[in-house]
């Protein structure tokens, strides 16, 4: 490994630790918070965020309830869901019209064997978000036994693949993935930040 994949490395780890470690701290101050305040603390977050890709208050009012929905049927931190989403599309619903290069379609960009495997029409808006949610679900459960790196591996696996990381034993050497683990950590911290401060 020469000395350029070993600073690479450094940083992926760092930022794999702090990922764990947010959404752990996350997750338990999120339950505790939700038992005291609203739930519209977290869809303000989620809206605010949403406005910065988005200026469709309609579509706005409706990703934000749609992510909150599918978050609570799968028990996942809605503002990681908000974090794969805006980094997977932005919240364009242009994403339905349009594939990307891999094929991936819609707000969550589902891959179709993915979507047929898990049930859901990717280029119905609902059943995306419903679909993706739920595939991350999958992703957490399937990593939950990689420690610190688990929600990291989950994120990576979302982006390339759960044999991808299996086979490397973690987030695979690729730069796409490993910059779509470090703009999902960005995301993800934002929205904290923008929770917590509120």
């Amino acid at each position: 490994m020469n000395r350029l994949q070993e600073i690479k490395q450094s940083i992926y780890d760092t930022v794999s630790a702090i990922i764990f470690w947010m959404v752990l701290i996350f997750s338990i101050a999120f339950g505790i918070a939700m038992q005291d305040a609203e739930a519209a603390e977290v869809s303000d977050v989620i809206a605010g965020d949403i406005s910065c890709y988005n200026s469709n208050s309609t579509q706005i009012y409706w990703i934000t309830d749609a992510i909150c929905y599918a978050s609570s049927l799968y028990q996942v931190d809605p503002l990681l869901v908000t974090a794969v989403m805006e980094t997977e599309s932005h919240f364009s619903f242009g994403t339905f019209y349009t594939t990307s290069s891999a094929g991936a379609i819609g707000l969550m960009q589902l891959m179709p064997g993915t979507a047929a495997a898990i049930g859901v029409d990717p280029y119905d808006p609902l059943g995306n978000i419903v679909g993706g949610t739920a595939y991350l679900r999958n992703m957490l459960d399937d990593f939950s036994g990689y420690g610190e790196y688990a929600v990291t591996n989950a994120v990576a696996a979302y982006n390339a693949g759960p044999a991808a990381v299996t086979a490397y034993g973690g987030c695979p050497p690729y730069s796409e993935t490993q910059n779509y683990v470090i703009r999902v950590s960005d995301a993800y911290n934002r929205l904290l930040t923008s929770y917590y401060s509120q």
